[in-house]
Formats: C-alpha cells, sequence, structure tokens
C-alpha cells in the first residue's frame, strides 16, 4: 500500500509495516481500547495519539510482530491515560479540599451556581431598567421605601406628602415593576 510521504509533491513511498498494520487494524484497536475505557469517544482519541505515534516512527523500524506491537502500543497510551485522569481527579480533589468548606463531607458554598448568578444580575438589571422608568414622584417613593429601607412614614415625610399616597405609589409600582419583569 502506496501512502503520500512528507516529501517533495508527486513521490510515494511504500508504508511501515507498523503504519501498514495500523491502517489494517484501525477498528478493532478502536473497539479493543472502547472496550477497556467503556467510551468510544476516548477510545477514538487513543487511537488517534497511536496513530501519530505511529506515524512519527522512522520508515525503515524494524518491526517483527507489527500487529502485538500495535496493541502493546495502545495498552500503553491507554494506562498513560488513565493515570493522568487519576492525578487530574486527585488535584482537583485536593483544590475543593484547599478552597471549599466542608461540613460532614458536603460542600458547603456560600455563593450561588455561576447560571443562578447570572441569570440574578439579569433580574436585578431589568429591575433597576423598571424602576427607571416609573414617574418620578413613584419611583422616588419606591426607591425611598424599598431600597432604602424606610419605612412609609419615614418616606412620606422626605416627600411630603401623607403615608396614603405612598402606599398607593408604592402598590402601583409594585404592580407595574411585575407586569414588566413577567414581560
Amino acid at each position: 500500500m502506496a501512502l503520500p510521504d512528507s516529501g517533495p509533491p508527486g513521490e510515494r513511498a511504500e508504508a511501515s509495516p507498523l503504519l501498514a498494520a495500523f491502517l489494517e487494524k484501525r477498528e478493532n484497536l478502536v473497539l479493543f481500547l472502547a472496550a477497556r475505557t467503556r467510551s468510544m469517544a476516548t477510545a477514538e482519541d487513543l487511537v488517534q495519539d497511536l496513530y501519530l505515534k505511529v506515524a512519527a516512527l522512522p520508515r525503515d523500524a524494524e518491526v517483527k510482530a507489527p500487529g502485538p506491537m500495535l496493541y502493546r502500543m495502545a495498552a500503553n497510551l491507554m494506562v498513560d491515560h488513565l493515570r493522568s485522569d487519576q492525578r487530574s481527579s486527585q488535584r482537583n480533589a485536593q483544590w475543593r479540599l484547599d478552597t471549599r468548606l466542608t461540613l460532614g463531607g458536603t460542600d458547603v458554598v456560600s455563593e450561588p451556581a455561576a447560571d443562578e448568578a447570572l441569570m440574578a444580575r439579569e433580574r436585578v438589571r431589568l429591575l433597576a431598567e423598571a424602576v427607571a422608568e416609573l414617574p418620578p414622584q413613584m419611583g422616588r417613593a419606591f426607591r425611598l421605601h424599598k431600597l432604602e429601607g424606610k419605612s412609609q412614614a419615614e418616606t412620606a415625610e422626605a416627600m411630603g406628602v401623607s403615608r396614603k399616597m405612598i402606599e398607593q405609589h408604592i402598590g402601583v409600582a409594585i404592580r407595574r415593576l411585575t407586569e414588566k419583569l413577567r414581560s
């Protein structure tokens, strides 16, 4: 079987016996690795790595039994991969122990998940836009009472209006904001 050489275009060279055996046994190698790793994707990745190793060998390298050598190389790559995964898992577990507070072996997380934090920031942004769109007196009453924590009496005194007016402003503001945020 002739394969393109890395030399000048148009020249062809005979494939090494190991490369020819690899191309012939590729599917079997994938199945061999998939059965051991229990992952077709991992097996495909390992066979790709194997191809790179085989292709990097000199074409004139003497190989007495290319088939068994391919399976040995594949098994070695799989062991290296598993060791690497194991080291990575240990490193991640140690990092978690060093950076997370645990209680009875369970992580105690003080911050929300990233997607929840992003959604919360978006809701706050929408709320701020909606409050800015309220009529001036209503918006001021809402900000003083709900955002700054003043009582209705303190808000009414600060704005120079009755407490009943503050109740009305806040009630209408809450209805408008709820409608705005639901849409």
